[in-house]
């Protein structure tokens, strides 16, 4: 009987010492981007909302950061395929502002020297977009279905909601 009771202390002190460490406050770990960077807003056919820095109205897909500290996103990848999801990288030093933004055009100008170019557009049938980890493991997929010009597939309440089709709201909250 008394091995039974040591066997339980031991057992409990183990378990005690588990919980107390993956409990511990984490505050120089960083940011988990799995669960504060997301998909946040589509629009795959645009003509008026929001233009790149040469002035053209391209389609768009904008990132948010529901995190309270700067991410890092360099080496992630950004798809508009499940079978390709490695399509386009994203460049060292691509970072989104704490509970900020980050627009991507895509347009199929991934040579311009500035701002965020994919290698692939958005189709205004419907399609998926994939935002992957360094390592390839999905963060977030948002399936859209076709679409009208100058309407968003967008997350309500921001961040967080479910996607619905809504007046665009380029590089600010969707509520």
């Amino acid at each position: 009987m008394k091995q039974l009771t040591m066997k339980h202390r031991v057992t409990f002190i183990l378990l005690s010492l588990a919980i107390g460490f993956w409990s511990c406050d984490k505050g120089d770990d960083p940011v988990d981007t799995s669960k504060s960077v997301v998909i946040n807003e589509v629009l795959p056919k645009n003509s008026q909302n929001g233009a790149d820095e040469d002035g053209d109205y391209d389609d768009w897909i904008e990132l948010y950061n529901k995190a309270n500290e700067e991410v890092d996103i360099s080496g992630y990848y950004l798809s508009d395929s499940k079978k390709n999801p490695t399509t386009w990288k994203f460049r060292q030093g691509t970072t989104i502002p704490a509970n900020g933004y980050l627009i991507v055009w895509a347009d199929e100008d991934s040579t311009h020297a500035s701002g965020l170019h994919t290698n692939y557009k958005l189709s205004a049938d419907g399609e998926n977009i994939v935002l992957l980890s360094p390592e390839q493991e999905i963060l977030n997929l948002v399936e859209y279905p076709a679409t009208l010009t100058e309407q968003s597939y967008a997350r309500k309440p921001n961040g967080t909601g479910d996607f619905q089709w809504a007046l665009p709201t380029f590089n600010k909250t969707n509520d």
